[in-house]
């Protein structure tokens, strides 16, 4: 591919030295493009100001007439553009290797300055060859900055896709409450995050233990690195080695790769411990290897491999009472628990309650695109009374449930329905007209099996919950609806 020439532009005022600084110029034609010349600083500048990367390198007259010249001009060049190459010529009479000149020029922002002494040379500038290397080796140093300039783009560019996409991540990770437990909850997790310690957070079922792992790795140093979650209870027993660790190609019969286990996945970044408990004392020892080390113990390991990641574990068991059954390792408990985070229960912030329902009510109503709604004071006032023995997660998914089912709002049959209790119909209203044909008792059995049946799966999200409700299994609601024309 032929490379495109090098454009110029010359500031001179004296036609004399344009003329010698072309014929310096002629033997590289091909290489070497004049596209403008001017004889005043301003309106060079003027030029440049219109549009860039017109030119690539500058020869400029030091002693340039029409009020801005010299290292003022060089100034407002770079100032336009930066990576454009200045070259200096001037007829001053000077030392050329004056240090103070010199730094004078470099500071200003010139590339190279060489005279347009002695005047006895009339057809070309003085030291031809050195004007012509500070050209070529000025554009290419153009080249180097433009590229530069362009990867400092896409790094900040890539910097901020990051930024947004953290930010993005983080509305899902929104964590909600007014209580002073919550307050204090959050104080511990601004404190903590920036701290490159393990962290140990326990609570109940349901009250956002992995939440906080997230909210914390996303203010942590590690941010913009991986976080790995792994449920440990959802690993069976003897795959958890592997899942963790990993193991070498080669290392049992059915290891026909290598595989990559949890901690070297994480590596840099955070690994989530979710269920920590259920790790079995095997796998503990190893677990606590690779907390004091770095070092993990592969199945197979042919070499030391080592990793840097920041372990965050949760548990909803008291693993004082696991420690002194002999179902934890206690030295693995120190390790694990350098920094510790308690969920309060919801049953013990009740104040967080009426924040949440009316939070996750929004969030559904807008994920699902649905008019809004909101409940009865009958409803509210139940759900806010409510004992929530699956905490948060419990009011997640009941208020989802709401959403989706309800019409006009949200009233106590609904909610009740969604919490899983029994719920009396017990009044139902006949209209019989005198002239109207008098149903026999069997069609208006049907009818009323039919409406009522009709009724029970408006208000519930599957069959199964529907049978649960009428108080009949599975495959008989399934005949039931085929019956009643329902299927």
């Amino acid at each position: 591919m032929k490379q495109s020439k090098i454009k110029l532009l010359i500031i001179e005022d004296e036609e004399f030295d344009v003329i010698r600084i072309k014929n310096t110029l002629k033997l590289f034609k091909e290489e070497i493009e004049i596209i403008e010349i001017f004889s005043t600083g301003l309106d060079a500048i003027s030029f440049l100001e219109a549009g860039k990367n017109k030119c690539d390198v500058v020869i400029l007259d030091y002693q340039i007439s029409g009020g801005l010249y010299g290292k003022e001009l060089i100034k407002e060049i770079k100032m336009i553009d930066n990576s454009l190459q200045v070259v200096i010529i001037t007829k001053m009479t000077i030392n050329q290797s004056d240090p103070d000149f010199a730094n004078a020029l470099i500071s200003a922002g010139a590339f190279w300055f060489g005279t347009k002494n002695p005047m006895d040379i009339e057809d070309y500038i003085y030291q031809p060859t050195d004007f012509i290397l500070a050209i070529i080796n000025g554009y290419n140093k153009r080249l180097l900055e433009l590229e530069k300039n362009s990867l400092e783009q896409k790094n900040s560019k890539s910097q901020k896709k990051l930024e947004e996409n953290l930010e993005d991540q983080m509305k899902n990770w929104e964590m909600v409450g007014i209580s002073s437990q919550f307050q204090s909850i959050m104080g511990q997790l601004e404190k903590y995050a920036p701290i490159d310690a393990n962290i140990l957070i326990t609570g109940e079922s349901g009250t956002g233990k992995e939440l906080i792992a997230r909210n914390i790795h996303s203010k942590s140093k590690r941010k913009f690195e991986k976080l790995i979650t792994l449920n440990c209870s959802a690993i069976p027993i003897n795959l958890i080695e592997s899942e963790l660790f990993g193991y070498e190609k080669g290392a049992f019969t059915d290891a026909k790769n290598e595989k990559i286990g949890f901690f070297q996945q994480a590596n840099g970044g955070t690994l989530f411990l979710d269920e920590v408990s259920e790790i079995p004392l095997e796998a503990q020892a190893k677990l606590l290897r690779v907390l004091e080390t770095g070092e993990i113990d592969k199945i197979g390991r042919k070499q030391n491999t080592f990793v840097n990641v920041r372990v965050i574990a949760a548990t909803n068991k008291n693993l004082a009472k696991e420690i002194s059954e002999n179902r934890f390792r206690e030295d693995l408990f120190y390790r694990l628990n350098i920094l510790n985070i308690n969920i309060p229960p919801l049953k013990e912030r009740k104040s967080d309650i009426g924040l949440l329902l009316d939070y996750f009510l929004k969030r559904y109503l807008n994920k699902y695109e649905l008019k809004n709604l909101d409940f009865t004071d009958e409803a509210k006032n139940y759900l806010l009374n409510h004992s929530w023995p699956g905490n948060v997660r419990q009011i997640k998914n009941v208020i989802q449930r709401l959403v989706l089912l309800a019409n006009e709002s949200i009233d106590l049959v609904s909610v009740k329905m969604s919490l899983g209790e029994n719920v009396n119909v017990n009044k139902f209203k006949i209209t019989l007209q005198s002239d109207e044909k008098i149903s026999t008792l069997k069609d208006a059995e049907f009818e009323f099996r039919r409406e009522y049946t009709k009724f029970v799966r408006s208000k519930t999200e599957t069959d199964a919950e529907a049978s649960k409700l009428l108080g009949i299994a599975p495959s008989n609601f399934h005949r039931l609806c085929k019956e009643l024309g329902l299927k």
